[in-house]
């Protein structure tokens, strides 16, 4: 999966009273191996606050081979620490005002930054979804049980005076379940990324593409499995596997151990125009992750008419995926996840209205109102102006 995506870029409304300083803690950035959706989503973001004026700096992780300091498309990137480390140095960085701020970002995935603890500025929590499920996949039972603590106890606790950014309706329902104030969340949906335009039209044989990170998570194996299971009716179907990440030899020795050698193409990271060919190509986006925020992979292949299939309850993505409108959404195990995906790879009309609804739909969403939409809840969390929770939502029908 490509981790450069560009767009235009319109910068956000501007703060209404005045240029900002604006801190934003974030794990890690699009340069580092394993960034992916959360990072374009806040990158995105922050591009358009800085074109606006203010001053952005985005704390995240080291990457080898990146600079400690860099300014990118008028953000300033502070890389220090590790992967795990990095909440230590930007906690660091704003208790000791190294990063001066009027206002944090603070995006928590799992692991919040504390920095509701080391600054008395305002903090706005940026969440893409809650972890309950992923805890126990990634991690043993007691390091599970911990993170699990962490995240549903101790950040609601530490962040009681906070606003916080949910990406999908379904997030601000896990919030709102591990005790924040339904009027402190705001939902503020990703934009659409623009791709370049496709070099290639649809497969004439039949593919199916899987984007993103390769972790156990994102449950990848579910469409080996299927594919297997339908070799016999569609013998000359191949998986496209787009993205990398450290459960990529695992994957490669399930696809040997059900003989897929020939059916399934591991291409790692590619660049945006690679990307773009490969969903257009494909007939169906596959996307069996546990749970996800929004679900950029669904919006990107809907770009190119390709329509997704996903689990129903899968967090963001009963939102991202408007079940038999855009697209299919199961509601099973795997193996009826083979059965719908199979059902989809049959039906040519199907497959062809729904990537015509989900390109519709997908115009809708833009990185443009996403960043007015920020910036006016970090005008509210400095007290500027008075902003429920439903006024910045962008008038979206799920369906629409």
């Amino acid at each position: 999966m490509s981790a450069r995506a560009t767009s235009r870029i319109r910068p956000a409304s501007p703060i209404a009273t005045g240029q900002r300083q604006i801190a934003i803690c974030n794990w890690r950035d699009r340069r580092h191996p394993e960034g992916g959706g959360s990072e374009l989503y806040i990158e995105s973001i922050a591009a358009r606050l800085a074109a606006a004026g203010h001053r952005v700096t985005m704390m995240c992780a080291s990457v080898e081979g990146e600079p400690g300091d860099e300014t990118r498309d008028g953000v300033h990137y502070r890389r220090r620490g590790t992967h795990h480390t990095v909440y230590l140095a930007a906690a660091w960085a704003l208790l000791t005002r190294r990063v001066r701020a009027d206002v944090v970002i603070d995006v928590q995935n799992g692991v919040p930054f504390l920095s509701s603890v080391v600054t008395r500025k305002p903090v706005v929590a940026l969440v893409h979804h809650v972890h309950r499920e992923q805890w126990s996949i990634v991690f043993g039972p007691r390091a599970a049980r911990v993170g699990w603590w962490v995240e549903s106890r101790l950040g609601p606790m530490l962040y009681r005076r906070s606003r916080y950014i949910a990406v999908s309706e379904a997030t601000r329902r896990d919030l709102a379940g591990l005790g924040v104030s339904p009027d402190r969340i705001t939902v503020v949906h990703n934009g659409t990324p623009t791709l370049p335009e496709p070099h290639l039209g649809r497969s004439p044989a039949p593919r199916v593409v899987v984007l993103g990170r390769l972790v156990p998570h994102k449950h990848v194996g579910i469409v080996l499995a299927a594919a297997a299971a339908l070799r016999e009716r569609h013998p000359d179907l191949v998986v496209d596997v787009v993205g990398h990440g450290y459960f990529e030899a695992d994957l490669r020795a399930q696809a040997a151990e059900l003989d897929l050698h020939d059916a399934v193409i591991f291409h790692g990271w590619v660049d945006e125009q690679t990307k773009s060919d490969l969903l257009a190509q494909a007939w169906v986006n596959a996307v069996p992750s546990v749970k996800e925020g929004w679900g950029l992979g669904v919006v990107e292949a809907a770009t190119v008419g390709t329509p997704s299939i996903a689990f129903a309850g899968a967090g963001g993505l009963d939102e991202s995926i408007v079940a038999g409108h855009t697209g299919v959404l199961v509601d099973g195990d795997a193996e009826e996840f083979a059965r719908e995906l199979g059902l989809l790879l049959d039906d040519t009309e199907r497959r062809t209205d729904l990537g015509a609804a989900a390109r519709r739909r997908a115009a809708m969403f833009t990185w443009d109102d996403a960043a007015d939409q920020v910036a006016e809840i970090l005008d509210t969390a400095m007290g500027r102006v008075a902003v429920s929770a439903d006024a910045v939502e962008p008038a979206v029908s799920p369906a629409a």
